[in-house]
Formats: structure tokens, C-alpha cells, sequence
């Protein structure tokens, strides 16, 4: 029984491929040791150590919690980071596995529960049931430590923080050690089996139905409401579970075309303070009505792009805007632009105003408009378009003022549906009147200002005066 179950694992690592690679696929069991707890448990502690993931350990109860590691390895502004709870389970005397809990912060309060927040006040010495028994309990300090933990399978933390089981982690765990733990069965059988992973990227949460989506020549077109900081963040949690997986990935932007060069340069740079000067140099930043596309959140975003670029990571951006024309002389330029970014053995995931973004003919107002999106239907053969789809929030919006005049930009309410926390993508079975074939759910949205506004977009600049973005 135990060679039959030994050759069912190689069979699965020799599916996986490339160590490197972290599986996209969002599993729906768990994962299950055919070893005793105590011959596995070493082996979690070297995956964690070779992945550069830095832990303690309740030796006593088999339990580590790694250190916190932030998305992309990016930038202070506007960051995510994420720890590790990795609890060892007995399944029956002969055989184990993991619960693996991931814990996430973030900078803003996005993930807070109401009433939550700790008070850091002077009154910070006073425990929290001073009034009741004479002082005897925990500090806040102590507090804040105890609730860094998880309470329940799927929990919210103080703060900032929340926490959910992650099974992507945990088969992520179980490829990388079994190979290891195969090896040291008596039977020998021939066949080659994976390396465990040496290195880890931390991309979040699994997107829900990307991988499904995702394949090598098609083109993804996201159409988005510009100005939050939730869809930058998307694409690039996007763009990392996919390159981490083995697949290259190239990013169309909707960015005049005259910053080519400079996004370029950057992408290949240090990202020291000189290189982020020379990016944010361009006009597009300092636009008189800047719409949500040259926001902090955007400029973030591509400094998490580099980060994976600086990882060895195949990852490529380009821009195809063309804002000195309008109308359908525009969606044609766009269309040739992007069109000429394509490649066989990517995919490609292509950011827009949900107008351009539509592979179906005609808009309210005029029936024979042809959208980028539609254009480009016509000329490949695997062209998805998906819609925002978000909770209520807000977001940096240029809208008509009262008189109808000028733009009036600014932070803006913008009513959405709520489906939850987790991002997701999902198909329907037919494209809808608009040409959209789903829709990428981000969540609550929150408005990002314009990167000039925040320190020239330099995530390692200080925060602006008045800004609540920082640590």
C-alpha cells in the first residue's frame, strides 16, 4: 500500500514541473502525509528555512509562525504583508498533514474590523480589565501579541490584519517536501523526482478562476474604474501568482505612449531614488485633471513589476495610450498599439476605461463605435474581457462639475455590490450586451490620489503632510 501511495506522489511531482514554480491551482481538499507527525515535521521546518522564510516555533505542540514578509518584496506605501501560522495535525497514528493559516496587514484600515483598534493613548499602561478585579490582566501590548493569532479557521485580526486557511500554501508545502520524505522510503523505484522549492515569492492569495483564465497568446482585457488602490494592486498580485507558476506575462497599461521609454528604463533599474526622479518627470503625472491612472497606487504597482523583474521573474510592460486623439481615430491607435505587443507564447493582461475595454459594437450614443476591445476580437482568437465588478468604497474620479464646464477630480463615492473580501475572477457562459465575458472582483474599493501628491510616488520617500499612507 505504501509503494502504490509513493508512486501516486511522484506521479504528482513529476506533473509540477519546474521547482521554482508556486502551483496556481486553488485546491478543494487537503493534503494528506502518509507519514507520522513526527517524521514530517522536520521537513516543514527545512521548506521554511530554505524558502528564506524566517520562523518561531512551540516545539512542545508542533506549531511555527513565520515572520511577516511583504508582497513582491514592494514598496512602504500602500503595503501588504503576510505571515504564516503552520500548525501539524494527526490524521491517524501512520499518517499527518498541515494547517497552514495565512495572516494579513496592510498600512490602511481596509481590513479592520469596527471597534477593533487598540488604544495607543497615555492611558496605554491601564490594562484592559483595570476596572474590573484591580489590574491584574494582559497590557495592550500583550494584547496586541495574543491577537496576532488566529481564533477559528477563518478570522479577523486587530489592526489592520485578517487571517484565512490557505490551501494553495499548504499543497504548496506538500510539493516541496514530499520528494524528500519519498526519498527516504526503502523502495527504490528509478524514476526522477522534483527538487523542493529554494526560494518563495510571496504574491497573496490565490486570485479565484485566474488560473482558468489565463493561457499563453490570450489577451485579457480588465475594464476598470480608474483611481483606487485596489485594481493596481490586482494586476500585480495577478501578474505574480502567474509568473511564479512558469507562465510569462505582459502588461498593457493605459498610459500615453510618449512614457514607453521612461516606464521602460525604470522597469530595468535599481529603483534608487535617481530612477524614480527621471520616471515621474513626465508630464502624465502632473496633469491638470489627473483621472486615477497616474494615481500612488499605479506608480506602487510598478514598482512591484520591477521588484518581480529583479527577481528573474518574466515579466513585461508596455503602454499604448494615445490622448492627442479621440474618438474612434483613438480605439484604432489603441488597437494597432496593443496589437503589435502580442506574442504566442504569452499572456497578456491589458488595462482600461471599461469603454475600451468592450468586444461589442456601438455605445449608447453612437451605435457604429468600434471599441479597442472589439477591434481586437476581430483579429486574434483568444480575446476575454472582463468588468470591474467591487464593493462600495470610494475613488479619485474627474467627473463634469454642476455647470458641465470643466472636470472636477477629486475622491468620490462609487457604489458597488459586495461579494466579499477575496479577489476573484469568474466567466459567464455568454458574453453580455456590452461584450464583457465576466467580471474581476476587487473588493472595497479605496481612492488612491495622485502619485505627486505623495512624494513624487517614491515608496521610500516620506509620506506626504497629512497623508495617513505611512507606517
Amino acid at each position: 500500500m505504501r509503494s502504490m501511495l509513493r508512486m501516486g506522489w511522484l506521479a504528482l511531482l513529476l506533473a509540477v514541473g519546474c521547482a521554482g514554480r508556486q502551483d496556481l491551482e486553488t485546491p478543494d481538499h487537503e493534503a494528506i502525509y502518509d507519514v507520522p507527525l513526527e517524521e514530517m515535521w522536520p521537513s516543514v521546518r527545512q521548506y521554511f528555512t530554505e524558502a528564506h522564510l524566517p520562523y518561531r516555533e512551540d516545539r512542545g505542540s508542533m506549531v511555527l509562525e513565520t515572520e511577516w514578509k511583504q508582497e513582491f518584496g514592494g514598496s512602504k506605501i500602500a503595503g501588504y504583508w503576510h505571515r504564516y501560522m503552520v500548525m501539524g495535525k494527526r490524521e491517524s497514528p501512520t499518517k499527518s498533514k498541515l494547517w497552514i493559516i495565512r495572516i494579513t496587514k496592510s498600512v490602511n484600515k481596509t481590513l479592520s474590523r469596527p471597534g477593533k483598534e487598540l488604544d495607543w493613548s497615555s492611558a496605554v499602561g491601564r490594562t484592559l480589565d483595570s476596572d474590573v478585579g484591580g489590574g491584574g490582566g494582559p497590557s495592550a501590548e500583550d494584547d496586541a501579541d495574543r491577537l496576532a493569532f488566529p481564533v477559528g479557521e477563518n478570522a479577523f485580526y486587530m489592526e489592520s490584519g485578517q487571517g484565512t486557511r490557505d490551501l494553495t500554501m499548504e499543497w504548496r508545502v506538500f510539493r516541496g517536501i514530499m520528494p524528500k520524505l519519498a526519498k527516504k522510503q526503502p523502495e527504490k523505484t528509478g524514476q526522477p523526482v522534483a527538487k523542493a522549492t529554494s526560494t518563495f515569492t510571496e504574491c497573496g492569495q490565490s486570485i479565484l478562476g485566474l488560473k482558468k483564465q489565463a493561457k499563453a497568446g490570450g489577451v485579457m482585457l480588465l475594464g476598470e474604474l480608474h483611481g483606487t488602490q485596489e485594481v493596481p494592486r490586482f494586476i500585480a498580485q495577478s501578474v505574480c501568482q502567474l509568473v511564479t507558476s512558469g507562465m510569462p506575462v505582459t502588461v498593457g497599461l493605459e498610459l500615453p505612449v510618449e512614457n514607453e521609454e521612461r516606464i521602460t528604463t525604470f522597469l530595468q533599474s535599481q529603483g534608487g531614488e535617481v530612477d524614480w526622479l527621471k520616471l515621474m518627470e513626465a508630464p502624465f503625472w502632473r496633469s491638470p485633471y489627473p483621472d486615477g491612472r497616474g494615481s500612488e497606487a499605479v506608480a506602487n504597482m510598478l514598482e512591484q513589476l520591477r521588484q518581480l523583474r529583479a527577481q528573474g521573474l518574466d515579466v513585461a510592460v508596455f503602454v499604448y495610450d494615445h490622448p492627442k486623439l479621440s474618438g474612434q481615430q483613438r480605439e484604432d491607435a489603441l488597437t494597432k498599439t496593443v496589437l503589435s505587443q502580442v506574442k504566442p507564447q504569452r499572456f497578456h493582461l491589458v488595462v482600461s476605461g471599461n469603454v475600451h475595454s468592450r468586444t461589442a459594437k456601438g455605445l449608447p450614443w453612437d451605435k457604429q463605435y468600434k471599441p479597442m476591445g472589439y477591434l481586437l476580437k476581430g483579429q486574434l482568437d483568444d480575446v476575454t474581457a472582463l468588468d470591474m465588478a467591487y464593493d462600495s468604497g470610494t475613488a479619485w474620479i474627474c467627473a463634469a462639475n454642476k455647470q458641465g464646464n470643466k472636470l472636477d477630480c477629486g475622491v468620490k463615492e462609487a457604489k458597488g455590490r459586495d461579494n466579499g473580501d477575496r479577489f476573484f475572477m469568474h466567466a459567464w457562459d455568454s458574453p453580455n450586451n456590452e461584450g464583457y465575458h465576466g467580471v474581476f472582483y476587487v473588493g472595497h474599493v479605496s481612492a488612491s490620489e495622485p502619485a505627486v501628491l505623495k512624494g513624487l510616488g517614491n515608496p521610500d520617500a516620506p509620506p506626504a503632510p497629512g497623508s495617513t499612507s505611512g507606517l
